[in-house]
């Protein structure tokens, strides 16, 4: 790949992690006829007043939904995040790695990652493959994610037209041809 291709690709800057999650479904969707995609994109659990939002990992390969949240009742203000959860979509996407991708989209590198927990097993799997990874990051855990990933990484908008140009730059960079 060439190296001013960084084969790792944030978005960064919408409302909420749910507006990235939106656009990472949109973008694998339109992808997928012509890419293998592996990863999980988050979905919401649908509850209302609860303090955290976290609530199911979906495989982009199968479409399989791993929970991620525990539900502590209305009023609760204690994140119900579990992590049993994200550690078993995890070695899902870790499994969907090793039998071959061109694009790996992991949901958000958060707490759990920050503790080298939840997707980091599939943050590693990606990058020791060599395969492009897509994901957010949350902003109280920046640093650690560039302790892990830099020099790697590039940092997009949440634009889908942002990171449709670096998606086709790191297809062209791997098959060794100009970027369109």
């Amino acid at each position: 790949m060439d190296v001013a291709v960084k084969p790792v690709a944030v978005v960064q800057g919408a409302t909420g992690g749910t507006d990235i999650q939106g656009l990472f479904s949109e973008l694998v969707a339109r992808w997928q006829p012509s890419a293998r995609i592996a990863g999980v994109v988050a979905e919401g659990h649908g509850l209302e007043r609860r303090a955290c939002n976290a609530g199911y990992l979906r495989s982009i390969r199968d479409g399989r939904r791993f929970s991620i949240f525990q539900d502590l009742g209305v009023g609760s203000e204690a994140c119900h995040l579990d992590a049993s959860g994200a550690t078993t979509a995890s070695a899902a996407v870790c499994r969907d790695i090793a039998e071959g991708c061109d694009l790996v989209v992991l949901s958000k590198f958060g707490k759990l990652e920050a503790a080298r927990e939840g997707l980091m097993p599939a943050f590693i799997a990606a990058v020791e493959a060599g395969v492009p990874v897509l994901t957010s990051v949350s902003s109280k855990f920046r640093s650690e994610w560039d302790r892990f990933a830099d020099p790697l990484i590039t940092y997009l908008p949440a634009e889908a037209s942002a990171v449709e140009t670096w998606w086709q730059a790191v297809r062209a960079a791997k098959a060794g041809q100009p970027a369109a």
